[in-house]
């Protein structure tokens, strides 16, 4: 017994390796997702542990996944913020203990639901847990929802047709069931009713889900190439400017001839009506630049129109010298005058603004070089010709509502304008084209990502990913994009599977808790 105690804070640790392992960026084995979570769930249910201990476990399975999954940003606090790799590093140890917490919590009420529920109750609920537990920490304190589980299978577009209905939080609903399954499973003194609860459970599930996702997907690309179907042809560009450099004055001409010969290189067979920049490919306000001039005429000459991110500002007060900044982005259209503009509505902490500054005094050269910029508002599309354009500016595209938000203001095509050079060569960059790709399947529209230096890309409906760079390249491809006009069940109500397994999970726990305690 003094043995198994000792060994078992091996399990969550086992656990955060092996999810580790299952991850883009890590090891990229995602069969591995539908077991990672079995040795953390033998851990909570260890019947010698106190309370306490099986919080802990639940902490330490969280400060090993997010300790693996964010190590990036050490990188970019140190590179970027100018922060000593300790107190970077001590910003990731907070971090990763704060959503850590999520799962010590987790541990507490799987502990109470699989001592006090039936294993068949247990089936159902400790995925709901889970999933309300995401569904929180991606709402609390801003969110911060990176890389749920369900991510991890955007390659497999095959399994991921679920979306459309309950949003990736169903495919990590999934995902969590096989798990719990299978250690329910392999625990002794199951009678045959019980076996046959659980696989009857596992059929209903894991078939219904099953042939739906390949009903669905043969439907959408079916639909897909029906020739009644709007078009347009758009370009992306990768203009790989160093982000060390990217915004020196000197730099700007330099900037601006690099997209724009990249641009002119896309109409040597192709002729794309919208062409992509990255968010803040133009290094400089837009209002207030010479260089606007060179772009209007090169829309003017070519016929396009130009979507790209840039810094913005608006004259509040004049006589208070009181202004507004903002992360953009803005369409020039093909006569050289400006279209839509949409400012970024969620901002990047301790990116674009630093929280709790007054409280975290060892941040202080963060503060000096991180931005002050005001949210924008989600209310009208930026609209060219047949198509009406969603925009999500970078970190938004983590965030599901907001491209929902942009369905529902009638946006038939959705946007990624992003600037992933931060990032370096870690796995961030094709986490966040992971999370991307999920936003194309919940709301069925076809998505382009323009990324500074990568992961750029064109996702269709169906999530699949038609053309993609590599990081660190110049690069520039067209491609002809659908314009759907469906909603999805997602879209409409299937978004609130999250809370609702809020409801489920705490409800749950609690009662599991009162039943134990009497």
């Amino acid at each position: 017994m003094l043995f198994l105690r000792k060994c078992s804070l091996l399990f969550p640790v086992l656990s955060g390796l092996l999810l580790w392992g299952a991850f883009p960026g890590g090891g990229d084995l995602w069969p591995m997702l539908f077991v990672a979570l079995i040795p953390l769930l033998c851990s909570a249910h260890l019947s010698h542990q106190s309370l306490r201990r099986t919080a802990l476990h639940g902490l330490i399975f969280g400060l090993v996944h997010f300790l693996l999954l964010l190590y990036w940003i050490v990188i970019v606090l140190e590179t970027f913020g100018g922060l000593p790799w300790l107190a970077a590093s001590l910003v990731l140890c907070l971090l990763s203990i704060y959503l850590g917490a999520y799962f010590a919590l987790y541990a507490i009420a799987a502990r109470y639901i699989l001592r006090g529920f039936t294993p068949l109750l247990s089936l159902w609920t400790l995925p709901a847990l889970w999933v309300g537990l995401d569904w929180l920490r991606g709402y609390l304190f801003t969110g911060f929802p990176w890389m749920d589980i369900g991510y991890a299978l955007y390659k497999h577009t095959l399994l991921i047709q679920i979306a459309d209905l309950a949003g990736h939080h169903g495919i990590t609903f999934v995902v969590v069931f096989v798990n719990v399954l299978l250690y329910l499973i392999l625990q002794k003194k199951r009678t045959s009713s019980c076996y046959a609860g659980l696989l009857l459970s596992a059929l209903v599930l894991l078939g219904s889900s099953g042939l739906y996702s390949s009903e669905r997907l043969f439907e959408v690309q079916l639909k897909l190439n029906e020739r009644s179907l709007q078009k347009i042809t758009l370009g992306i560009v990768q203009g790989n400017v160093n982000q060390s450099l990217k915004w020196s004055e000197s730099q700007q001409q330099a900037t601006v001839e690099n997209y724009s010969g990249l641009t002119k290189s896309l109409f040597t067979y192709d002729k794309p009506s919208m062409v992509i920049w990255p968010e803040t490919a133009l290094p400089f306000y837009p209002q207030s630049n010479n260089h606007m001039l060179s772009l209007q005429k090169m829309v003017v000459e070519q016929g396009f129109s130009l979507l790209t991110g840039a810094p913005w500002y608006e004259i509040i007060d004049p006589k208070a010298k009181k202004v507004q900044f903002f992360n953009s982005a803005f369409l020039l259209k093909a006569d050289g005058s400006y279209g839509g503009r949409y400012s970024k509505t969620h901002l990047v902490p301790f990116g674009e603004y630093v929280p709790l500054k007054k409280f975290l005094p060892f941040i202080a050269p963060l503060v000096v070089s991180v931005g002050d910029f005001s949210t924008g508002k989600i209310e009208r599309t930026i609209d060219l010709e047949v198509a009406r354009v969603g925009v999500l500016i970078c970190f938004e595209s983590v965030f599901p509502d907001l491209s929902r938000q942009w369905v529902l203001a009638g946006a038939n095509v959705l946007v990624n304008l992003t600037n992933d050079a931060w990032y370096g060569w870690s796995s961030a960059p094709q986490q966040s084209l992971a999370m991307t790709v999920l936003r194309a399947v919940e709301t069925r529209r076809s998505l382009a990502r323009s990324a500074n230096t990568g992961i750029s890309a064109f996702i269709s409906p169906a999530g699949s990913v038609i053309q993609s760079s590599d990081l660190f390249v110049p690069w520039a491809a067209v491609n002809e994009m659908v314009l759907c006009e469906e909603q999805t069940v997602w879209v409409r109500f299937g978004y609130l599977f999250g809370p609702l397994c809020v409801v489920i999970g705490f409800v749950a726990g609690g009662i599991a808790w009162l039943l134990r305690e009497r």
